[in-house]
């Protein structure tokens, strides 16, 4: 199983102080050594926390590949292009979310992301796109000749929290999934159900598939065990255990629970 550690948080933490440290750039030979596969950043168009420069640097300085995500903004596309990583991930964006919550909607955007695809495959630049798990988005993928489609793990990792932390006890408890234990674990149960069906029928079809979205030390057996997933995009549970154990023990920890 490829790990890729997203280091946004990185940058997270030094934008709330509005200086230069930390640098995500001196996390790049720390996830090498400790096992990673691969760099992933999301250059958002509000720049809240990797900013140009940042992605610049990383690309160019990375002996990782680098999964760069970003929305389907015409402007973004074309610094994607002009810094080609190794791997574009078109996601949705809303301005207003604390993190992306949802998968691209890839039907209504339909025109507009097979243009961008052309455009940055026209840049050797190689292609997943961000998908809820449901049999519609998986189809329209195919169509669009990306070569991955990365799954949203938020419904599922949402239900585990709520089930198995203390979510619930807190202000970030998920209104919508206020329901008694036996309601959670069949939800759960099928969220799980729906993830492997809908990789298995990805996989048949061709694509490569990844998963991501809210995976952490408690939830990630549960995905990790879908054999057709071939890699993991994690960040703020690697950033946060980070703080406490260091960044190359939270790495190593969470590659030891995937392999």
């Amino acid at each position: 199983m490829q790990l890729g550690v997203n280091i946004d948080h990185i940058a997270v933490l030094r934008e709330a102080r509005q200086i230069n440290d930390p640098n995500p750039l001196d996390a790049l030979g720390i996830c090498k050594l400790s096992g990673a596969n691969q760099i992933t950043i999301h250059l958002r168009e509000d720049r809240r926390h990797i900013v140009d420069e940042d992605a610049k640097n990383i690309i160019n300085l990375s002996a990782l590949p680098v999964n760069l995500e970003c929305s389907i903004n015409d402007k973004i596309i074309d610094i994607v292009c002009s810094l080609k990583p190794h791997r574009a991930t078109l996601v949705p964006e809303n301005r207003a979310e604390v993190t992306t919550e949802g998968g691209l909607d890839v039907k209504s955007n339909f025109a507009q992301i097979k243009k961008t695809i052309k455009k940055l495959k026209e840049h050797e630049v190689e292609v997943s796109l961000f998908i809820d798990p449901n049999k519609e988005m998986i189809e329209l993928s195919k169509k669009l000749d990306v070569d991955w489609i990365e799954l949203h793990t938020g419904s599922f990792a949402n239900t585990y929290a709520m089930l198995y932390s203390g979510l619930n006890k807190t202000h970030h408890t998920i209104e919508e999934l206020d329901l008694n234990r036996e309601e959670l674990l069949k939800k759960l149960n099928k969220s799980i159900k729906e993830i492997k069906k809908i990789s298995k029928n990805a996989s048949k079809l061709g694509l490569k598939v990844a998963a991501g979205h809210g995976l952490n030390y408690q939830n990630v057996n549960l995905i990790s065990n879908i054999k057709q997933i071939e890699e993991l995009n994690i960040g703020q549970s690697i950033i946060a255990r980070s703080v406490f154990v260091g960044l190359e023990k939270a790495i190593t920890d969470m590659k030891k629970l995937i392999d």
